[in-house]
């Protein structure tokens, strides 16, 4: 009896301890289960308000057919999207996984892209239309991949405790040019995977379609992401398929145990994991293999069995405790599993300080906001628009003067930027000017530094042309005929040729450095509005008033290049239009040289005059045998002196000479080209000159300088006069009513959210510390 009796109390006991351990168990399951769910509302969370929170989950990366969507699958235990060739995945599915003893059919919520507060629960076929739906949408999107995930949450009994996000499969498409829009979709993904990998907090599931592990397909991108693979678990997929490619045993023993050569020993878990999942799709079709998503597990867990007797006969021995923690859907997924609890558990008391830190913040945006409702009133309204007035011009000024405050490598443009954006400086021959000849070129600079550098190339450039070539046709075309006589006079026909290329030649320079410098001041306005923003003036909300200084920032700017340039067209047609030998010929010592040079070259020996006009004659193109010398015997012969020529000719011989082989006849000797070459090189040398200097003093008068004192006034009326009409329409006070609103009522949600998230956490830390206090 008294054995009988304590048997009974050892089994009561015993039956005691059970149910205690139960009971633990359950407590344990419940309080993971509320560690889990406090983790999903603060993803939610930080993907709604866009709060700072680092929330671990698993990212799958994998190229397309790697079987990445299907060992998702096989991971939550059900199927749920289309798996195969192609792009299935063109958003980010996010999958809150929960498990549920009590749900033997999964329950599935989708996250509303709309609102994320609100989850619709949904079928699993209706949430695959959602997807297809999606994803035909973006296919026909010029943007072909969005980087929005779409979130869905899930409650199962065969589900784990995870959060995986599905990317879109990585492409490796074809060279060439056919190619091309399969190259563009390609790079697409490949920005989207690397954006998500960029997370620190984030898991890298990194999926392997490879027989040999020298062949890095996605850990060549995983990798310059996290080069020491500390937070990638390395999956090969598709075991099945690669058991039988294997001939000897050793083949197999380097695939699963690669050397460290060859995969680094560093990556999570130490070695990589085997996966292999069944083919066939769940339904009650004709072309469903599974009737029921426990079939489909039951699959899952027959292929691992089959995997392992297949490696074992190949290696010909039994496979280590170890090596089978490696190999099979189940083993991944509790690694994975119990890898993401722990992280949780290690981050809940870092979370906390988190969660206050950004209720104090919230709560900080709510006073402002409420102190923004108060300031919506005409007089603080007008004293608003005066201050962002006066710092607006203080900024311009700032950046004209020369500053550092605004981030070269944002807002500076090199040479080559500035010529792509504001037009470059070319001639009429269309060449440029090498940038690297320019000083700064390299430089990115931005306000008076890129003003002064422009301004410096258009004189390089323009101080650098040439005059364009000159034609006989073109000297012959200007000579035309005099009102009063039939003779030639070669100083008008240089002065005429010579304005015409001037003309031709400088007015082209002439708009462009307008368009050029006109662009160089419209990029201080967002400058300027930058260091606002930096400073703290910067009206945020008032689109309205901000597009109207823009306006008529951009219209004075505008105008006054438009007046400047006009001033430097007015200059330019006057020095083109009348010749000052005073102004146009900057070299007269040079052009007494050539002439003189010229004159010693008329000079004849004892030959007569006669052969010297025969030379002439000879020589030029034009000749015309009508206009040759008639008989010395006529009395008005134009050389009257031509019977008695001195063996030395005096000076009054030469001029005569010269007046005739110029003045009264039209050939167009060597000698009459080179004249007139020579004067219209002096002239449009001139006319460079002065151009240069005008125009340079012209935009600086009358282009910049007014941005210093004509800009303040002409923004000073502008703003009284909006002043004067309806106010609200300046600022859109109904508008901006509405926003701020709206913006409250968001704060408000977030602060509760933060408040209860905050309460969450501080209730599961105080449970895991009396866990480890626990004796």
């Amino acid at each position: 009896m008294k054995k009988g009796g304590a048997a009974q109390r050892g089994d009561a006991r015993g039956g005691e301890a059970a149910a205690a351990e139960e009971e633990e168990q359950e407590s344990s399951s419940s309080d993971s289960g509320k560690l889990y769910e406090a983790y999903n509302e603060l993803h939610g969370l930080a993907q709604e308000f866009e709060t700072p929170f680092e929330v671990p989950a698993v990212l799958v990366v994998g190229h397309q057919t790697d079987g990445k969507s299907a060992l998702v699958e096989a991971l939550m235990g059900f199927q749920f999207n289309h798996v195969g060739g192609g792009t299935k995945t063109r958003r980010p599915i996010t999958l809150h996984m929960k498990y549920n003893p009590g749900y033997r059919v999964p329950v599935c919520r989708l996250v509303s892209d709309a609102d994320p507060a609100v989850a619709s629960r949904m079928s699993l076929p209706e949430i695959q239309a959602y997807i297809e739906a999606e994803n035909m949408r973006l296919e026909s999107d010029p943007c072909q991949f969005s980087e929005k995930e779409i979130i869905i949450r899930i409650e199962y009994k065969y589900c784990p405790n995870l959060t995986i996000i599905d990317t879109p499969g990585l492409i490796i498409p074809a060279p060439g040019r056919r190619n091309r829009t399969l190259q563009g979709q390609a790079r697409a993904v490949e920005a989207l995977v690397r954006a998500k990998m960029q997370h620190k907090e984030l898991i890298i599931l990194c999926l392997e379609d490879c027989s040999d592990w020298s062949n890095a397909t996605t850990r060549r991108i995983v990798m310059q992401i996290d080069p020491e693979l500390s937070r990638t678990v390395i999956v090969s997929t598709k075991l099945d398929t690669k058991i039988l490619q294997f001939a000897r045993a050793s083949d197999v023993e380097v695939f699963l145990k690669p050397p460290a050569c060859t995969l680094d020993g560093c990556l999570l878990g130490g070695s990589p994991f085997f996966t292999s999942v069944p083919s066939g799709r769940v339904g009650s079709g004709s072309e469903a293999i599974y009737r029921s998503n426990e079939e489909f597990k039951k699959a899952i867990c027959l292929r691992e069995m089959e995997d392992i007797v297949a490696l074992e006969g190949k290696l010909g021995r039994s496979l280590s405790k170890e090596e089978r923690s490696r190999i099979g859907v189940s083993s991944l997924r509790l690694f994975l599993e119990e890898l993401l609890q722990k992280r949780y558990m290690d981050n809940v008391p870092l979370i906390i300080p988190l969660l206050e830190k950004e209720l104090r913040s919230t709560t900080r945006k709510i006073r402002e906001t409420n102190q923004e409702f108060r300031n919506l009133d005409e007089a603080k309204l007008k004293e608003k628009g005066r201050a962002f007035h006066d710092s607006f011009l203080t900024k311009l000024s700032l950046l004209l003067k020369g500053t550092v405050v605004a981030p070269p490598d944002k807002f500076g443009e090199t040479l080559l930027d500035e010529r792509t954006m504001g037009g470059p400086f070319t001639g009429t021959d269309s060449l440029q000017l090498p940038h690297k000849m320019m000083p700064n070129a390299g430089m990115r600079l931005y306000g008076g530094a890129q003003y002064h550098r422009a301004m410096a190339e258009f004189r390089l450039v323009v101080g650098g042309v040439k005059c364009p070539p000159i034609t006989r046709e073109e000297i012959v075309n200007a000579c035309g005929v005099e009102d009063i006589h039939d003779g030639t006079n070669y100083s008008r026909t240089a002065c005429v040729i010579a304005v015409a290329k001037a003309r031709d030649t400088f007015e082209p320079f002439l708009h462009q450095l307008g368009f050029r410098l006109l662009y160089i001041l419209k990029r201080l306005l967002p400058i300027s509005m930058y260091l606002l923003q930096k400073d703290g003036e910067y009206l945020s909300g008032h689109e309205v008033f901000l597009r109207r200084v823009e306006t008529a920032f951009n219209n004075f700017a505008e105008s006054t290049e438009r007046s400047c340039r006009e001033k430097c067209m007015e200059d330019l047609v006057s020095t083109t239009r009348y010749v000052t030998w005073s102004l146009h010929n900057k070299n007269r010592a040079g052009l007494c040289q050539f002439l003189d040079s010229f004159a010693s070259s008329e000079q004849y020996s004892a030959s007569t005059i006669s052969s010297g006009v025969q030379q002439e004659q000879y020589l030029a193109l034009n000749d015309n045998k009508s206009d040759r010398s008639k008989p010395d015997s006529k009395p008005n012969h134009s050389n009257p002196c031509s019977d008695s020529i001195p063996c030395n000719p005096t000076a009054e011989t030469r001029l005569v000479d010269l007046l005739d082989s110029t003045l009264w006849n039209r050939r167009l000797a060597p000698s009459s080209e080179r004249i007139v070459y020579a004067l219209v090189y002096q002239i449009f040398h001139g006319i460079k000159e002065h151009f240069l200097v005008s125009t340079e003093l012209k935009f600086n008068c009358f282009f910049l300088m007014p941005v210093v004192d004509k800009l303040p006034a002409l923004l000073w009326e502008d703003l009284e006069s909006a002043f004067g009409d309806d106010l609200d329409q300046i600022f859109d006070i109904t508008q901006l009513r509405h926003s701020l609103g709206q913006r409250k009522r968001e704060l408000e949600i977030e602060l509760k959210r933060l408040q209860r998230l905050k309460e969450k956490f501080r209730e599961i830390n105080e449970q895991l510390s009396s866990y480890l206090v626990r004796p």
